[in-house]
């Protein structure tokens, strides 16, 4: 096993220049499908590094619950520097499992509260809220979630910037781009190294609607002009907590909660060209290199976890007495 079990906790660092890359150069579908498989990867990969750091640092406890053999100097040589690694593993490996049961619960209870605001109102697919509060967002649910609007950022934008609105949030929906985003979100919480990449999901899943209404609205620059002014109009109030919750749409453009930084950007790539859509971007460009260095990590990290895991059972089978 040896050195290898450390490589899980640090190649997310190789997902690094993907992830910088991946945002202005690959289409927003390819880009979101990429950085969230390598993020659920890796994080999955550096977990299971700590689960087993943690049953060497276990082991050397007095009075732990596991049996003598695994205490035994076999299974403490086979993690260099154990005294150290061991036994800081298990607060850090406690740490990553609360971190992450908590966003579930959090994601979980800000879904309840969304749904229960709306409870009363019709069980339609688009809601329109009487408020003042400019907003809109996307919420997930059966069979095909719901679009929750308000009359204020409605009355800021004519009748082809909506109709490029209701298209966003809706492919939102259709994309179930809630799940990219939760995903990544746990993988951030399992190891920091992997926060750059939640944040290019977090932009390349608005890119990706943003496409997807152009095409439905047939202009890009009708689409580029709506975002526009609902992050103006969006300055102007704040939106209750579950609208920018990156578990539902955290939509920049049409969210209560517009960012100043990706709204920019999202209006340059809506005037300019359509990208292209490929499932990998060609191998000889910048993309191309850091796509395949990701993959290489990926691959490594998770050939790593696998070779230290059956290591461990090994030799955790043979010094376990029967």
């Amino acid at each position: 096993m040896g050195v290898f079990v450390f490589l899980p906790l640090v190649l997310p660092l190789s997902a690094w220049p993907v992830a910088r890359l991946a945002e202005p150069h690959l289409h927003p579908r390819t880009a979101t499908r990429l950085l969230t498989a390598f993020a659920t990867v890796m994080a999955v990969c550096s977990t299971l590094c700590l689960a087993l750091l943690m049953v060497v640092g276990t082991a050397q406890l007095p009075g732990n619950p596991l049996p003598d053999g695994w205490s035994d100097p076999e299974v403490r040589a086979a993690v260099p520097y154990d005294e150290i690694a061991g036994k800081a593993a298990i607060p850090a490996l406690i740490l990553v499992l609360a971190v992450c049961a908590r966003t579930l619960w959090r994601h979980h209870r800000i879904a309840c509260r969304a749904r229960r605001a709306l409870a009363g109102l019709p069980s339609s697919t688009v809601v329109v809220l009487p408020e003042a509060k400019p907003y809109a967002y996307a919420l997930p649910g059966r069979p095909r979630g719901r679009v929750v609007v308000t009359t204020a950022l409605l009355r800021g934008l004519i009748p082809p910037e909506r109709r490029a609105l209701f298209a966003h949030e809706r492919a939102h929906l259709t994309a179930r781009h809630h799940r990219y985003l939760l995903a990544v979100r746990l993988a951030a919480r399992a190891n920091p190294f992997l926060r750059p990449l939640r944040t290019a999901v977090t932009y390349t899943t608005e890119r990706w609607a943003d496409e997807d209404a152009a095409r439905s609205v047939g202009s890009r620059r009708v689409v580029a002009r709506a975002i526009g002014k609902a992050a103006l109009l969006s300055g102007t109030g704040s939106a209750p907590a579950f609208a920018g919750f990156a578990g539902f749409s955290a939509s920049s453009g049409f969210s209560g909660f517009a960012s100043a930084g990706p709204v920019p950007r999202r209006v340059a790539a809506l005037l300019g060209p359509a990208p292209v859509a490929r499932n990998w971007p060609p191998v000889f460009t910048s993309v191309g290199l850091a796509a395949w260095g990701a993959a290489v990590g990926t691959l490594v990290s998770a050939m790593s976890s696998a070779n230290s895991a059956v290591t461990m059972f090994l030799i955790l089978h043979a010094a376990t007495p029967f």
